[in-house]
């Protein structure tokens, strides 16, 4: 067990006449989360539950007036809604629940796809939500403390194996690749082929390890279509679906002109790299690989994307590439101000120094440096002040 850092932030929200939904890849711990939040409010008598997995829960909520939905939900003063993107109605649903029960109850919703579950309430549940995201486990969640030796024990698993609850616990190499292998091999993909049309399973698979293949460079659509014999908006929408899923994300290029960004091409990572090594079904050490540089990269991006968005500190993201060749691997952009990290494998005397590039300050982060990049990061920018 692992205490997660949202923790207090979702429990706070409670009863504030808004519902809380907690939105992330399949199998991160967001039902485990919501349900040891219930049990330390001592709330688990008087809760109701629906499964949207279940075809009977998801008919239960969808297209129901609120006499319907209040006759089922009774007495009970927590309303625990799992995969809630599978109903149709969802926003609508939500919006009765929290306009008709204020702060008399609390509504919960956990999704592992944002699609109906964020992108079509957005406009109904205008001011009734509050969403938290949940990532795979962070440095800082398992560990507690920073623990520079441990880390550095740990580091090259992490690259290989990723940071799911089930991998870090599991007991062995053999055991995380089995359960990485069966993550990526079914639910992985489930919520997709069953309600986003998408018949053509194998295609999609070899879509997701043609990214996997280039993680940490920019992607174009139209030599993914060539190379996989498609239409390249059928690439964009599988894309799209993807990252709207929580498998991949998008960074697109920083520019000035902001208009011109969507023309540009975008660079393509995975939330866990364990997943991402499953798919291309490699999960040898890093002395025998020729990724590691990417693998280094990929996971510093998403532990600095874990560490913001749990602090509650909102950034832009980008990377830098200028036409005379110069590269910056993260920018993040919040507040008008911005800051640039390049992800470099072995410190040359120059890691954490803030250098310019481009007329952007960045930081140099090395392995040895994720502690001032994660745990103390505003000793990185101190020259800045």
């Amino acid at each position: 067990m692992y205490k997660r850092i949202i923790k207090t932030q979702i429990a706070n929200k409670f009863f504030s006449g808004k519902a809380v939904i907690v939105v992330g890849l399949r199998q991160v711990g967001k039902t485990t989360l919501v349900d040891e939040i219930i049990a330390e409010k001592r709330f688990a008598r008087d809760v109701i539950r629906f499964n949207c997995d279940n075809p009977t829960d998801r008919r239960k909520l969808n297209n129901q007036d609120f006499e319907a939905l209040d006759n089922i939900i009774g007495d009970k003063k927590i309303i625990f809604i799992d995969e809630a993107q599978k109903v149709e109605t969802i926003g609508q649903t939500l919006k009765l629940l929290v306009d008709s029960y204020k702060k008399k109850k609390q509504i919960i919703a956990t999704g592992s796809s944002s699609i109906n579950l964020l992108d079509k309430t957005s406009e109904p549940l205008t001011g009734r939500k509050v969403v938290f995201k949940l990532y795979p486990l962070s440095l800082l969640e398992i560990y507690s403390k920073y623990n520079e030796i441990k880390i550095e024990k740990d580091w090259e698993g992490l690259l290989i194996y990723g940071s799911y609850p089930a991998v870090i616990n599991a007991k062995g190499n053999i055991e995380k690749e089995e359960v990485l292998r069966e993550l990526s091999s079914s639910s992985l993909y489930k919520d997709i082929l069953e309600f986003q049309e998408v018949k053509n399973s194998n295609m999609l698979v070899s879509l997701l390890k043609a990214l996997a293949l280039q993680i940490g460079s920019e992607v174009s659509y139209t030599e993914l279509a060539n190379l996989l014999g498609i239409d390249k908006k059928t690439v964009e929408r599988y894309v799209d679906l993807l990252e709207k899923n929580y498998i991949i994300f998008r960074l697109p290029p920083y520019q000035t002109n902001k208009r011109k960004i969507i023309k540009k091409l975008k660079k393509i990572y995975f939330y866990d790299l364990g997943i991402r090594n499953a798919v291309i079904n490699n999960f040898s050490i890093l002395e025998n690989r020729t990724d590691v540089g990417a693998l280094w990269e990929n996971f510093a991006i998403v532990e600095r994307m874990k560490y913001l968005e749990y602090k509650k500190i909102f950034s832009n993201y980008y990377f830098l590439r200028t036409y005379d060749g110069a590269e910056i691997d993260l920018i993040e952009e919040r507040n008008g101000i911005v800051h640039g990290y390049e992800f470099k494998l072995k410190d040359k005397g120059v890691s954490g120094k803030i250098q310019e590039k481009a007329g952007v300050k960045y930081a140099i982060i090395a392995p040895k440096k994720i502690k001032q990049f994660l745990f103390d990061e505003k000793l990185l920018h101190k020259k800045e002040a």
